[in-house]
C-alpha cells in the first residue's frame, strides 16, 4: 500500500490563508470518492480536493487568472501528488 501524499485539507487551507488571505474558504478532501481513478494513490486521502474560495486578489482578474493564483499557491502540493483540484469561486 502507498504511503500517500501526506496532503490534508488543513494544510491546503493554511497555505491558501497565508498566500491569498481569502474572505471565503472551504477545503474538502474528496479523494475517497475517487478510489480506483487516475491519480488515486490507494489511501483514500490527499489526492483529490475541492476548494471554495473568494479573495481580494481575484478582483478584476479573469476566471483563468483566479484559478492560476490558487494553483500557484499550491504548486508544491501538486508536485507531491495532489492530482485533482476543483475550484469554486465564491
Amino acid at each position: 500500500m502507498s504511503a500517500g501524499t501526506g496532503i490534508t485539507a488543513d494544510a491546503i487551507t493554511e497555505r491558501l490563508r497565508q498566500t491569498l488571505a481569502p474572505t471565503v474558504l472551504a477545503v474538502q478532501d474528496e479523494s475517497a470518492a475517487h478510489a480506483g481513478h487516475a491519480g488515486a494513490d490507494g489511501t483514500g486521502a490527499g489526492t483529490h480536493f475541492r476548494v471554495r474560495i473568494a479573495c481580494e486578489a481575484f478582483t478584476g482578474k479573469t476566471r483563468v487568472a483566479q484559478h492560476r493564483l490558487v494553483y500557484d499557491a499550491l504548486g508544491d502540493f501538486m508536485a507531491r501528488g495532489l492530482h485533482a483540484l476543483a475550484i469554486e469561486l465564491a
